[in-house]
């Protein structure tokens, strides 16, 4: 019986250690596939071996070091006592019986330690992989002198070492400590604790190691300053240089001497010669660290903190415009003038046709009124980009339609892995077109897509990798593809791409079947020989699983190819906290756009272009995977078209260089310019893209705009531009307005919105009817040297699942302001010129005329369109192009 228990404890033990193991065997295989079929098993292998070996230096470092203590423990002798305590006796185990259990429990102690040990080392491999390939950068840092290389990548790994030798350390102290205890080496009685001489020459050796380790970190420390908080600004300050530098280094030298002359005083049993410098380092530490540098800055520095302080302002300067690449941005003067005059306007007809009257959250609610089709489709998102429509350079909104697995009718695993596998393509329309019913007008609308313009055509409109697929999907099955309903019948679909893994041998439908833990992976009987196996569908998921060490932006968005194929494109950054001086944003203090990642939506297939060859970690990167990345100009045409300056990115530069504008250390420290990004409705005002000329500039562009106002106040400072387009990507403008005049901010203007009877009155108006009204994004757009003001104005019923119509759009020019019906309305009202035809869509103020031929021509494609379109079985549509058809014919007609 007592066999049986302990055979029962010893397969548990077995077990308990085997199922990790097994785990992990399963999910490395399954990424191994998934490497092998995006084609960088490159990665994989480098990233295996490295954690491999790093989890087995620190497990095996730290096993080996603790046995050899725990054998030379084991090898001392001690006579057994008995110990008086109080009315009890003591008997510590002799040699015999110790050994006879102790050494066994401290394998398995050391075993479970190791491999703890040995998984938290395997997750070093990016700071080791960088230490290793990381190279100077030929800047040196203004106190020490280090170039910042070694900040980036040497210094990172070296204090991860010197945490895990003290760690190592200690807990050998410790283990060996209680052997002795246990063994009789140490005795513990009512007169107090006594120790074997062999007991106190292996403690002290092993205490002075521990200060040798102290010492070394006192050295780092000093490094460390570098980011102290605790200044006038981040980074070292004056106290920090003057007082607690050399005293870290005299502690590294103190704790340095102390390590051996406590070991020396131990084996000698001197207790003077092994505890006074220990005691004069302890003396060091609280003198010269604590309380010196806090005198130091009350009573010289801060009586004289600029006078003082003013080399290290520039040094966080300096640095904190390196991190966050703000020197790049070029300051440029911006005098604005109202003599805005009709004319002007209509110059600027590119403008005024993209200033965006949809917001992301109204549209969205719209756009799955509108054409979400079915309930189990959905869209997350509502993304931002420019196209060529009808030959105009237009920007437009874009919202994909993608699969929502929660929403299905039926959830069940055949539904869910088989059947229901992708989205089907999106809804497109331009950022400023209103219909007469206060909705947007579509350039791609329903099921299968259909496009409205020449320039825009969908080939595969299917969605199998998107930003809310599910974990995995099986195609190549027995059971169809859904691809998309009619009003007659459900179209189905066969995957015909190369995305996924081949599920059709029966090891690897085990093996899935494992991962995926459901035995109906291995069961199924519509599982044939070519299946398939989709995973790591979520796109986010999808490019971190290759590349973990890049921190990917939130926002994908998705773009369509010249052959009518989908692609994601993904902004991707390379990040650290490791910069001398520079003021950290969030968890890094540096941080480059440095990687634009693209997924295709269909295939899955994955490529990584690097944005920023400059940025000194993706070199570094580069180096250590370099099958991984292209350079950006082996990007095709039809995606580099599309590429943007991130949203995210502007947004984190604006934040610092509102105060980081200033570069002369007494103004910066005074704050006499410091900005802010303006508040709008309880909320700060985001980056927000738009087509617009730039000053100086000849023809419009595509770029990322946000205002500046005053620390504190609500006019307008500045206004800073990214630039999106061809060879000007990536330049950032900051155009200052003149400090002595009043140039009216956001808060300031809509104010003046609402003191303005007419608008208050009609606002309250739809209120009391039980209308929602929704006050749109206030957009500042500059024009030659004015400034314009917008917002829409949407209303909605109260309902959960009402539809957000645009009923008005507010627009103020100085000291005007008004509302129309549309945009082009309250131009005319504003400056004049030709009156934009009632009734119609908003369009641009000046009236396109089209010869009868055009006409005619647009008339035959209307048909041919409904044609198709009555084929396909889509008779939404086909009432939408015999729509278009009459008013082509009506135009034709006059």
């Amino acid at each position: 019986m007592q066999k049986r228990k302990s055979l029962i404890i010893v397969l548990a033990v077995v077990l308990l250690f085997l199922l990790p193991l097994v785990s992990s065997f399963l999910g490395l295989t399954v990424d191994w596939l998934f490497f092998a079929e995006t084609g960088y098993t490159a990665v994989f292998t480098r990233t295996l071996f490295t954690k491999i070996g790093l989890g087995a230096f620190f497990g095996l470092t730290l096993a080996a070091f603790v046995l050899v203590n725990a054998l030379l423990a084991r090898r001392a002798v001690f006579p057994r006592r008995q110990i008086q305590f109080g009315e009890g006796v003591l008997r510590p185990f002799s040699t015999e019986q110790s050994d006879r259990f102790l050494m066994p429990l401290v394998l398995i102690v050391v075993a479970v330690l190791a491999l703890t040990v040995g998984q938290w080392g395997a997750h070093q491999w990016q700071e080791f992989l960088l230490y290793d390939q990381g190279k100077p950068v030929g800047t040196a840092d203004p106190i020490l002198g280090k170039d910042l290389g070694f900040y980036l990548f040497t210094l990172p790994f070296i204090g991860t070492l010197k945490g895990f030798a003290g760690f190592t350390l200690v807990l050998t102290a410790l283990v060996t400590a209680l052997l002795y205890l246990l063994r009789g080496g140490i005795v513990v009685s009512e007169r107090g604790i006594s120790l074997e001489r062999v007991v106190k020459r292996h403690l002290a050796v092993l205490a002075g190691l521990v200060l040798v380790n102290t010492a070394f970190g006192f050295y780092l420390d000093a490094f460390g300053l570098l980011y102290s908080n605790g200044g006038a600004v981040y980074g070292a300050g004056y106290a920090d240089v003057n007082a607690r530098l050399p005293v870290y280094r005299a502690l590294a030298v103190t704790f340095l001497i102390a390590a051996p002359l406590l070991v020396a005083g131990t084996w000698k049993g001197s207790w003077r010669l092994a505890l006074l410098p220990l005691a004069a380092a302890a003396a060091l530490y609280v003198v010269g660290n604590m309380l010196y540098p806090s005198a130091l800055q009350q009573f010289k520095v801060a009586p004289n903190e600029l006078a003082l302080e003013t080399p290290y302002i520039s040094h966080n300067i300096r640095f904190t415009r390196m991190g966050f690449d703000l020197d790049k941005i070029e300051v440029s003067p911006f005098d604005v003038d109202y003599n805005l005059t009709a004319r002007d306007v209509e110059k600027n007809d590119a403008t005024i046709k993209n200033v965006r009257l949809w917001d992301h959250v109204p549209l969205l609610r719209t756009y799955s009124q509108l054409q979400q089709i079915r309930t189990y489709y959905k869209f997350f998102d509502v993304d931002n980009d420019r196209y060529t429509v009808n030959g105009e350079y237009s920007q437009i909104m874009l919202s994909p339609r993608e699969l929502s697995y929660a929403d299905l009718p039926s959830r069940n695993w055949i539904n869910e892995r088989l059947i229901f596998t992708h989205g089907n393509g999106f809804a497109m329309g331009p950022v400023s077109r209103i219909s007469k019913e206060g909705l947007p007008e579509f350039t791609v609308k329903d099921i299968p897509p259909v496009s409205q313009t020449r320039e825009i055509r969908i080939t595969r409109p299917e969605i199998y990798y998107g930003e809310l697929s599910n974990d995995y999907v099986i195609v190549k099955t027995r059971e169809a593809e859904f691809s998309y309903p009619t009003t007659e019948k459900n179209i189905y679909t066969t995957y015909a791409g190369r995305g996924g893994v081949g599920i059709g041998s029966l090891p690897r439908r085990a093996l899935f079947a494992a991962k995926f833990r459901t035995e109906k992976i291995l069961l199924s009987s519509d599982i044939q020989p070519e299946s398939r196996i989709l995973y790591y569908r979520n796109i986010g998921e999808r490019v971190n699983a290759v590349a973990p060490f890049l921190l990917f932006d939130q926002d994908p968005y998705m773009v369509v190819r010249d052959d009518g194929r989908l692609a994601w494109i993904v902004d991707a950054y390379t990040v650290s906290n490791g910069l001398p001086y520079s003021r950290p944003s969030g968890r890094f203090n540096y941080i480059r756009n440095s990687v634009k990642a693209v997924v295709d939506a269909y295939d899955g297939s994955l490529d990584f272009y690097i944005n920023d060859p400059d940025d000194v970690l993706v070199q570094a990167y580069s180096r250590i995977f370099p099958a991984l990345f292209k350079p950006l100009a082996k990007m095709p045409e039809d995606l580099r078209r599309h590429i943007r300056y991130p949203h995210r990115f502007l947004q984190i530069q604006a934040s610092l260089f509102a105060a980081y504008h200033m570069t002369d250390p007494q103004v910066f420290y005074n704050k006499e310019n410091l900005w802010e990004v303006p508040q709008h409705e309880g909320r700060t005002m985001e980056p927000y893209y738009t087509v617009m000329k730039l000053p100086g500039e000849k023809k419009e562009e595509y770029i990322l705009l946000l205002p500046f106002t005053p620390a504190k106040r609500d006019n307008l400072a500045a206004w800073v531009t990214a630039r999106c387009d061809g060879p000007n990507y990536g330049k950032i403008i900051a155009y200052t307005f003149p400090r002595d005049r009043l140039i009216y901010g956001p808060k300031q203007i809509d104010a003046r919105i609402n003191q303005d009877s007419a608008i208050s009155q009609q606002l309250t108006l739809w209120s009391q009817r039980g209308s929602q009204v929704i006050r749109g994004s206030l957009l500042v757009i500059p024009m030659e040297r004015s400034l314009l003001y917008v917002q829409p104005l949407y209303l909605a019923s109260a309902d959960k699942g009402s539809l957000p119509e645009l009923r008005r759009v507010i627009v103020a020019y100085e000291n005007e302001v008004v509302m129309e019906e549309n945009l082009e309305l309250a131009l005319f009202k504003l400056f004049g010129g030709k009156r934009p035809e009632q009734g119609r869509p908003a369009r641009a103020i000046a009236v396109e005329t089209v010869s009868p031929a055009e006409l005619a021509r647009q008339a035959l494609k209307a048909y041919e369109r409904a044609l198709e379109l009555q084929r396909q079985g889509n008779w939404a549509g086909y009432g939408e192009q015999i729509r278009s058809l009459e008013e082509i014919l009506r135009r034709l007609a006059k």
